[in-house]
């Protein structure tokens, strides 16, 4: 990644991926630091304390806001806060917001010249990004993956919408017209990461991307720094959305 003279960011969330990301970000010579003071306060009401956010926002050194962070109604006031503060935002999956939801939110961005951006680091695998140039335009494929995790879940989101928004992510960038066969996503099993495609009785391609060592999150932050160029930027809040609805249809 090119460091030179790149943004400065602010971090959202002090906990574990936060301070991993925090770390990153320096390590990849951009200036980063961690907001502070952002829960509302009693008797605080919803318009002052989101105007409270944009300040303080306002106020850092930053271009971008990264919100590591679970999801939950607090996501959308601190990306309208951020959006009202004339910062970029990169938001960590799962994307859970309605469809109205985020075509405000996005809109918003549109409208204030801002990039929005989800974090689904695994479609930017080198792999992946092959499958893209091999198989987005192509029919009669099924899609299928694996994501299990030994550790327990941290943040009360269901493994399916938790890992499987990785798996559905990486269908939806690099072969979206593959039909969904099925996915397996579980906490406190056996560490497993695997995609795969078929034709009819065939397997085409597998990825096991378990302990893979590519700079992943860095790759995608390249890419959506680039974007404030101009470049354009896949995996914003529509993609996520579009993820979210896919996974939510699977599970029904």
């Amino acid at each position: 990644m090119d460091n030179a003279n790149g943004p400065a960011y602010l971090i959202v969330g002090r906990g574990r991926w936060g301070a991993r990301m925090h770390a990153m970000l320096v390590g990849e010579g951009r200036r980063a630091e961690f907001a502070a003071g952002l829960r509302r306060e009693t008797n605080e009401s919803s318009g002052a304390y989101e105007s409270r956010l944009a300040q303080t926002f306002s106020d850092s050194a930053a271009q971008i806001v990264w919100l590591c962070v679970p999801p939950g109604t607090h996501v959308p006031i601190l990306i309208r806060a951020a959006f009202a503060a004339r910062l970029h935002v990169i938001v960590e999956k799962p994307w859970v917001y309605s469809r109205e939801e985020t075509t405000l939110l996005q809109d918003a961005a549109t409208r204030a010249g801002l990039k929005s951006g989800v974090d689904f680091e695994y479609c930017l695998l080198s792999e992946v990004q092959n499958w893209r140039r091999l198989y987005e335009q192509q029919n009669g494929l099924k899609f299928g993956g694996t994501f299990n995790v030994h550790s327990a879940d941290h943040l009360g989101v269901s493994a399916m919408q938790n890992l499987g928004s990785h798996l559905m992510a990486m269908r939806e960038y690099a072969v979206p017209h593959a039909r969904l066969s099925k996915i397996y996503c579980g906490y406190e099993l056996p560490d497993e990461r695997m995609v795969w495609l078929d034709s009819d009785k065939q397997r085409v391609a597998t990825i096991e991307f378990l302990g893979s060592k590519q700079p992943i999150v860095q790759r995608f932050v390249a890419r959506f720094e680039n974007s404030l160029n101009g470049t354009p930027f896949p995996f914003d809040f529509a993609f996520a959305q579009r993820v979210n609805e896919n996974l939510r249809l699977s599970s029904s």
